[in-house]
């Protein structure tokens, strides 16, 4: 007899993020938490998009550029901190992607212990890519999620040891990867020769060290004029993404002296489309490395500014990437060690596809749960009675989680209004990245003399 049960509605999921690459990771993590169809062949999670009003959030061009995350354009829409909480408490969410610098996630899971749902999503977090700095202190901001995810065995068992290490619950650090991972192995064509610079907006920040890695790059075109150099940039000037850019390579390559020579390009899109057609990348710290490495393009991070933490380069100290300039000029190409790979959560056996089941289980679990209780961080105003206001008080909330006076969930207030609304709103954003890329930078100089 066949059975007549109705197949189970699609899940609910909600994935908040405050910057492009964020929206990346966020986008994709959700779906592979909830990949997979019903018995019906239906799709078995409904994603919807919310991006955090802020410094960094992203434009339409860099949403596009993202590249397809599986989430329609119309189900994708600006929010401020208050009106995500309300969001919540209408929406019936199952599950809730908080893909968010550590005060914002903090700053949310406060706030959704206190709307004291009947029933409450299930909240994941963790690091879009590389974590080599602020490990402490990103760490007890996720705390209170019911998923840490890590992106690797080492990033595993460093956040338990964190969270251990201070008395808080560890239980919910789960080792995945990062989502982005994958793409076609390498294939080296004829005729092909094309190097990659993954720029980071943030990393190095000097000028001078910016130029230095601007001008050598560019040498490095003219030295080999057969071989097609890429600059690859994150955003446009005025843009903002993860971090600040005060200084654009675009900036600085129309002053670079000399010109670029034909064999040189700035370009924008998807790392993904670009690697493509990699045949080296080339970087400091970018997560970018991990694409490539995953995908066996040969791949240098340079220790030309040396191996700092400030650089993040670091990070990659025993993976046998570290070169320079010199040595790549000279055609050097770094052999990665394959047990740093295997610890990175980024070797190329087939593991990868896998590497999500243990998070898709622990998803399932709590999902399955009766009641999950409220959200409880580590930070309270018992136990960070001088830190934790303040990182509230950021997003509108009261240290208690609940909404300060006048902070209201805006709600529909017509069109005109609306638009007015938005109108000066981008006008402040514009200010903010101007005075961030002209203004500071000025003042700084100032301060020098």
């Amino acid at each position: 007899m066949e059975s007549t049960d109705a197949p189970p509605p699609a899940l609910r999921v909600a994935v908040l993020a405050d910057s492009d690459t964020r929206w990346k990771w966020g986008a994709l993590t959700a779906r592979r938490l909830t990949s997979g169809e019903d018995r019906a062949g239906a799709p078995r999670a409904e994603i919807s998009g919310l991006l955090l009003r802020g410094r960094a959030t992203p434009t339409p061009r860099q949403l596009a550029e993202v590249g397809d995350v599986g989430i329609a354009a119309d189900r994708v829409r600006e929010v401020t901190a208050v009106e995500f909480l309300h969001t919540v408490r209408d929406e019936g969410y199952d599950l809730v992607v908080l893909a968010l610098v550590g005060g914002a996630v903090q700053a949310m899971l406060h706030g959704l212990a206190a709307l004291r749902l009947p029933a409450r999503p299930v909240v994941v977090t963790g690091y879009v890519g590389v974590v080599y700095e602020k490990l402490a202190d990103g760490l007890l901001l996720r705390h209170g999620a019911d998923v840490v995810l890590a992106n690797s065995r080492q990033d595993a068992t460093r956040f338990r040891a964190v969270y251990e290490g201070v008395g808080a619950d560890a239980s919910a650090v789960t080792e995945a990867a990062l989502p982005f991972l994958g793409g076609a192995p390498h294939r080296p064509e004829p005729g092909r020769d094309t190097v990659v610079f993954a720029a980071q907006p943030s990393v190095p920040a000097s000028r001078a060290d910016r130029t230095y890695l601007l001008r050598r790059l560019v040498e490095h075109a003219r030295l080999h004029p057969g071989r097609e150099v890429l600059l690859k940039l994150r955003s446009k000037p005025g843009e903002h993404t993860t971090h600040i850019e005060e200084l654009p390579y675009q900036r600085l390559a129309e002053r670079l002296p000399g010109g670029l020579p034909p064999n040189f390009r700035l370009v924008y899109g998807h790392m993904g489309e670009l690697l493509d057609r990699t045949d080296l990348l080339v970087t400091v710290s970018s997560t970018a490395a991990l694409e490539s490495l995953h995908r066996r393009i040969p791949t240098a991070v340079l220790t030309d500014l040396g191996v700092r933490e400030a650089l993040g380069n670091h990070h990659f100290i025993g993976s046998g990437l570290l070169t320079s300039w010199d040595h790549l000029d000279g055609g050097a190409h770094p052999r990665p060690d394959e047990r740093w790979l295997a610890g990175q959560g980024v070797a190329a056996d087939g593991g990868y596809d896998t590497a999500y089941d243990t998070a898709r289980a622990r998803v399932t679990a709590l999902l399955a749960a009766p009641r999950l209780p409220d959200p409880a961080p580590y930070y309270t105003p018992a136990t960070a009675p001088g830190y934790l206001p303040g990182i509230l008080a950021r997003h509108h909330l009261a240290p208690d989680g609940h909404p300060l006076p006048g902070a209201a969930a805006t709600g529909d207030t017509g069109r005109v209004r609306g638009a007015v609304r938005e109108a000066v709103r981008d006008a402040a954003r514009g200010a903010y990245r101007q005075g961030v890329q002209r203004v500071a930078p000025v003042i700084r100089r100032m301060g020098e003399l």
